[in-house]
Parts: structure tokens; sequence; C-alpha cells
């Protein structure tokens, strides 16, 4: 798709109107605070085509699963996060005609997401039919300071008449999602009221019972001085507004001031919820719209202050990691550890909302990184709150013991409808698993492990004990019917990276054990009654450790994906027309899975998750065989590859990655974009950053770095937050420079080279340049 979105360092800028890309930019330009968010959807009515989107986190509904042909296992649903309540309507008339972009001709349009404030402007100038020319300007927030308000400061002014101006502004609840089975909407009505100046709107969802109530107010300003007209109240189904007519003359400005709070019975009890809008709203009212921005930009300084970074000669690769570091922040704030990362946050439907592995394999780093400590840790918690339904989906699948955590959940039930998926992606639990090690390593946190993680290590384990099968005539344990991170393969055997995840998991959950029975023996005796563990199984866990297959070609030197790999015909996608790309959307699946073709890091994934355990003519081999045999047509694939080239010191690469993954949703790269940002994939992004060029990885207590420049830019910086520390690392061909911004010192090895940074104070080291 040709590039339209300007390049600017701290903001996407978009500065003509085009109604083809509409949905694209709605999704771009979304805005969020963790509570709630929505789509840049416009707050004038608009008739071209348009997702309405607005999104209340952890309110979901449990949509019946349709499938043509039903197999035992199958969830009995599939959740998806409900769109709700639009409280950014604000409908115009002129003299009677509705000011609707797709009905108009449009000029001097511009539509900005500052990131480095949190808001979400446009201005434009409109021409009727009949030739009434008006100019509008807005700005939109979403609270980081108020996380239940949102709002809005409308303008417009009439240039070349007078005459009626109507303003509408009204809460909608008559909505339904995009993807909902056979059109079904999902909200009942409970009640509602038009009040003066104002409104409020309670709905709650038809399954579930989940609760919630919109309210606002509104002031108008004509040439500065406030309006005190009688408004006229209109209530329909799930509808309130407030409709004020007035009459204007060329160049009068008419400002609307639009307030809204939105609050759930997830956090109030349902004779609250009203009491509880209007004490937000009102509260947000009186500080006034100047106050609520003043707001906003201080809670984005002190994200930025914790997560920026900074690249110097590369306008197009900074403004991309400041988009997917704004997005990820307004995706996820971890206050409340009921609460996960949908793949596409607040911007969109697609995948229903819920909760992935991406958030363990991608995000966990994210925020171990660039937050408290408690924020990594709520995200564990949320998957150990989880811990029985986990065991119950084992259950499901004819499993005696263990568990089989989701592949996508809001509850911990799964609810993905997919086989190859629901009943083979099973590596998702090493995941789980893997995300418990990565925390407790990079924090330090062993108290963990008693508190939540051995009981999630265990039961994990004993799920990859019971999933294994021994044959007799290898003497080892094979894996049958999976499908690995590579969803162009289903239904293999002995996938390398799930095999390997699963002993992995299996030698940590060992690893916990003994350190809980040396360092906590009393905590150890509590979970080993309340868990029933008994040595026999910790005896059989060494077992399947020592000898677990994992396919392999001596001859290439590499890992094998699945068995039988090398038996396909192997073909680079540089010698694949074209036009056969993707092939995701151009082939059929039965093409696609007997190909050679990867979505996605498979092997590679192994090496970047353990990667301390093989050297780099490992790494290399496998690189060099499965990076060109990959069509990376996840969103999750460009980062891994990007990290691993850089270790390997592959320059161009690194950099053809990172650019892919940090301008995936920018530059609509899958031509998936108008469905919703690929959020998740944007924690690979940072990752391609901070744990490829940087280099970081935590190993025996220290941080260690190894940083080097891609060679397109002429310097580059991030900030790390570690074990009470908080570290700019600054980067240049010649040198690496860490500045302490705490008083809290920090143990580092760069290159090689043992350091220590006291507080507010810094260190320098020679640098290394990515040279091959």
């Amino acid at each position: 798709m040709k590039q339209y979105l300007k390049i600017d360092e701290w903001s996407i800028i978009e500065e003509s109107f085009d109604p083809q890309t509409q949905e694209i930019s709605e999704s771009v330009f979304s805005i969020g605070n963790g509570y709630m968010g929505g789509r840049a959807n416009f707050e004038e009515q608009y008739s071209g085509h348009s997702l309405q989107g607005s999104y209340m986190a952890g309110v979901y509904y449990p949509d019946k699963t349709r499938v043509g042909w039903w197999k035992n296992g199958y969830p009995e649903y599939f959740a998806k996060v409900l769109n709700s309540t639009n409280w950014i309507g604000i409908n115009i008339e002129l003299d009677g005609t509705p000011l609707d972009l797709a009905a108009c001709t449009v000029s001097q349009f511009r539509r900005v997401l500052n990131m480095k404030e949190g808001t979400l402007s446009r201005s434009f100038t409109a021409t009727l039919e009949d030739g009434k020319e008006v100019q509008v300007e807005s700005i939109r927030i979403v609270s980081m300071a108020r996380h239940e308000i949102g709002a809005i400061r409308y303008s417009i002014i009439p240039v070349n008449f007078a005459g009626q101006l109507t303003i509408t502004p009204y809460l909608d609840g008559d909505i339904k999602n995009k993807d909902s089975n056979y059109d079904e909407k999902f909200w009942n009505e409970v009640e509602k009221k038009s009040e003066a100046e104002g409104g409020y709107l309670t709905l709650k969802t038809k399954k579930l019972d989940f609760h919630v109530t919109s309210a606002f107010a509104y002031d108008i300003l004509v040439n500065g001085e406030k309006l005190t007209t009688t408004p006229e109240a209109i209530e329909q189904e799930k509808y309130v507004a407030s409709k004020v007519s007035l009459a204007v003359q060329a160049g009068d400005q008419v400002v609307i001031y639009k307030y809204a709070a939105n609050v759930t019975s997830r956090n109030y009890g349902l004779g609250q919820l009203v009491d509880a809008a209007h004490t937000a709203l009102n509260s947000a009212r009186e500080a006034g719209f100047v106050t609520l921005l003043t707001e906003q930009a201080a809670a984005w300084g002190d994200k930025w202050k914790e997560s920026d970074i900074i690249i110097e000669g590369d306008v197009s690769a900074q403004q991309a990691i400041r988009f997917n570091i704004f997005q990820l922040n307004q995706t996820y704030t971890g206050e409340d550890d009921r609460l996960n990362i949908g793949p596409k946050g607040f911007t969109g439907e697609k995948y229903g909302g819920s909760t992935y592995w991406d958030t363990e394999a991608y995000c966990v780093p994210f925020y171990l990184s660039t937050a408290d400590s408690t924020i990594a840790r709520n995200l564990l918690i949320y998957r150990y709150k989880h811990l029985e339904k986990a065991k119950e989906n084992a259950r499901k699948l004819g499993f005696k013991k263990g568990a089989l955590y989701p592949m996508v959940t809001m509850n911990g039930e799964e609810c993905h409808n997919e086989w190859e998926i629901t009943f083979e992606e099973i590596h998702r639990n090493g995941a789980i698993a893997y995300a418990i090690y990565n925390y407790v390593n990079y924090t330090g946190d062993k108290a963990y492990l008693g508190q939540y993680g051995l009981e999630v290590l265990v039961e994990i384990s004993r799920f990859w004990e019971e999933r294994v099968h021994y044959v007799p005539r290898k003497d080892q344990y094979v894996m049958l019917g999976v499908t690995g991170p590579n969803e162009y393969e289903n239904n293999v055997n002995n996938n390398w990276y799930t095999n390997r995840i699963a002993a992995w998991t299996m030698e940590y959950t060992l690893e916990a054990l003994a350190y809980l029975q040396e360092n906590e023996s009393s905590r150890y005796a509590e979970l080993a009654d309340k868990l029933e563990l008994v040595e026999s199984e910790t005896a059989q866990w060494n077992e399947i450790i020592s000898k677990m297959y994992y396919p392999s070609d001596e001859e290439l030197g590499i890992f094998l994906q699945q068995d039988g790999f090398l038996d396909k015909e192997i073909i680079q996608v540089k010698d694949v027309l074209p036009e056969n790309l993707p092939l995701n959307q151009k082939w059929s699946w039965d093409r696609i899975l007997r190909s050679c073709f990867i979505k996605q890091a498979d092997v590679l994934q192994g090496l970047y998750f353990l990667g301390d355990r093989y050297d780099l003519d490992t790494k290399k081999r496998n690189f060099d065989f499965y990076e060109p045999i990959t069509v990376h047509e996840s969103s999750l694939s460009p980062c891994i590859h990007a990290i691993l080239a850089c270790e390997l010191g592959y320059k161009e690469k690194a950099y053809e990655m990172y650019l892919r993954t940090s301008r995936l949703d920018l530059d609509n790269y899958n031509n998936d974009t108008e469905d919703g940002c690929h959020t998740t994939s944007m924690a690979g992004t940072w990752m391609s950053i901070v744990h490829g060029f940087g280099g970081l990885r935590v190993q025996a207590d220290r941080l260690i770095l190894k940083p080097s420049n891609p060679g397109h830019w002429t310097s580059y910086s991030f900030k790390i937050m570690f074990r009470g520390s908080r570290l700019k690392v600054i980067v240049t061909d010649l040198q690496v420079t860490v500045v302490n911004e705490t008083d809290v010192p920090a143990a580092l090895t760069i290159h090689g080279k043992e350091y220590t940074v006291n507080g507010l104070s810094s260190v320098t080291a020679e640098g290394t340049p990515v040279t091959a």
C-alpha cells in the first residue's frame, strides 16, 4: 500500500481525507488508557465504510461456537470483547443537512495522533452540496489520569453562510460487533435518562450480565460565551441525546465540550453504577477540558520517562518505535490483575480481544523493563488465577492430570474453535512456564515461586509428562500430532520447539522445587502436600528430560522443525513469484501445509528463548536455513528474526526485520490494519531494539548488554528498569554509556566487561558496531 502517513518523531499525521484508507486510519489513530479505548471514528456522523468501535477492558461475551463439523473437545463458545456504547458522538446539522464527510467535499483535512501528550486531533474544511462551507477542529482524549473519563473539544465555524446550526451530542448503545454470529447484538437496555446538558445509559450483556453505565455532559460556547438555551431531550432504545439549535453568522465559532464517564460492574455494585458515573463525570467537567489536557500530558510524560526509545538519524524508525510503545502503554497499565492484553488492544475486534500466548512470549519482557515489576507480576498472576480452568481444559481433552492453558481465553476456559490450534498448538503451555522463569530471572523475585509460580510449573510439567509417548525401540520420548509456532504445518510429529520447551519446563520445575526445598522448606512441604507431589513424578520428569527425542540433521547441522521436514521441496521465499504472496491469501491451505514455507519463527523461537544453551554456530546454521524459507505472515515473526540477526551480526537483515515489525501497521505490510493494530507484536518491536540491537540479557543476577549500531542510526538510546534502577543506555559506534537515573546501583556487564553504575551516575564502555 502507498504510504500516506507523514513521518514525524512524535506524531502520526494524515494530511488528506481518503475514504479508501479510513478504516486503516481508524485503527492507527486509536486511543485508550488500559481501562477503555476506541477507534478513531469521527464524532459527527459518517456514512462511509467504518468500523465503529468503543471498548471496555474485561467486558466480554461468550458467542456460541460456529463450526461445520463438531469435534469432541471443542469449546462451547468464542469469547469476544464487546463493542460498547459509542460515547464520542456529536451529530452536526447545517440548516437541516447533516455534516457527513462521505457526502461533501473535504479539503485541508489533517488528523494527528500526538503520542507525546496522548491526544487525537482533527481539522478540515467541508463544503456541502448546496455550497455551505464550515471549518471544524476537534481534539479528543481518553484520560490516563482519570481512567473512566473521555473528553472532546469540538469547534465548528460557518465560513460563508448564516443559518441554523443543530448540535446533538449523544450516547448510542445500539451497536454490535463486526464478527458477531448472525449479526446478533449483545446488549440489553437497563435504564436511561436524558438530563439537562447530558444524560446516562446503562446496558447489560445478554450473557454473563456485565453492566456498563455511560454518562455524558456538555457545554456549548458561542464566540467564547456559554450558551444558555434549553435543549431538546431525546430518548430512544439504547440511546440518549440532547439536541440544541442556534442561529449562527458567518465567522461565528461554536465550541462543544463533551465529557463522558464509563463505569462497569467489574468495579462497582449494580446499584452504584449511575452514581459512580456521575461522580466521575461531574469531577471531570468541573476540572474543565484544559485541566484534563494538562493531566493527560503529565501522565504520558511519566510513561515516556520510563519507556522512551530515542533514535537519531532515522525519523521513520523513530516514529515507528514510539508508535509501538504508545499503543502498548495505552492498552495495558497493569493495575488490574484480572486484565490481560488482547492482540488488537482497543483498536479493533479481530481475535476477539482475548488473551493469547503472545502476552507471555512477547509482552512480559516489555513490561519487565519499562515499568515497576508489579506490572509484569500481575500478568503472571492472571494465569495463576486461571490454573483450575487450565486443569479443566486438560480434562476436557482426555488428560488425567496436569494443566493445559488455553490458546485463546477470557476467563481461563479455551475459546478457540480451530482443531489444529485448540487440540494441537500446545506449545503455548511452554510460554506460560517461560514467563515465570523470565520474571524471576529478571527481577530476582524468587519468592514468587513459592507464592504462585511452582503450582503452575508442576501442573504444566504433569501435562507434558502425559502428553509425551515412550517408544521402546528408540528408547526415547516423542510427541505426536502437534502444531508448532509455524501454523503452516498441522498435526506433525516431534516439532522440535514443542519437544524442547516441554523438556525445558520440566527442568525448570525441578530447579524450582530444589530451590524451595533448600530455601523455603516449610513452604515446600505445604506445596508438596497441596499438589500431592510424589517422588515417582519427579523421577519420571528426569527420565523424560534425559530421553526426549529432538529431530535433527547431522549433515546440515540443524534442528528439524519436525520429523520429515527435509522430505519437503525446499524453496526459498525469494524464488516464489510475487503474485503468490502472501500465501495465506493466494494459496489453498492444502498447498501451504505441504510446502516448506514457515509462517513465523519456530525452531528459531526456541533458539531465542533458550539462547544461553546454544552457541553462535548452532544459531547461525539454523538461522541461515530457516529464515530464507520464512514468509513472516505472522506479526510475531520479524522481531525474533531481528533479535537473532543482531546476535549473528547480520546488519542488513536485522534492520530489515526491525522496520518490518515496527512499521507493520503504519505501512500496512499485511494488508489487514483496518481490522486493528497488531498490539501484542508491538512488544516484539521493542524487543528488536532492546534485546536485539541492545543485546540485553540477564544472567547470574547481572544485566548483560552487547549493544551494536545497525549502521543506519547516528545513535540510539533506551530506558530499562532493573531491580529498582532506571537506566538509560546510549549507544553510538564508538561507545556505550549507561546513565543511572535513580539512586539504586546496578551491576552490569557490557561487551564482556563488568561494571557497577552507582546511583545518579554513569559508566562508559567502548562500542561495537555490527559489521557483517
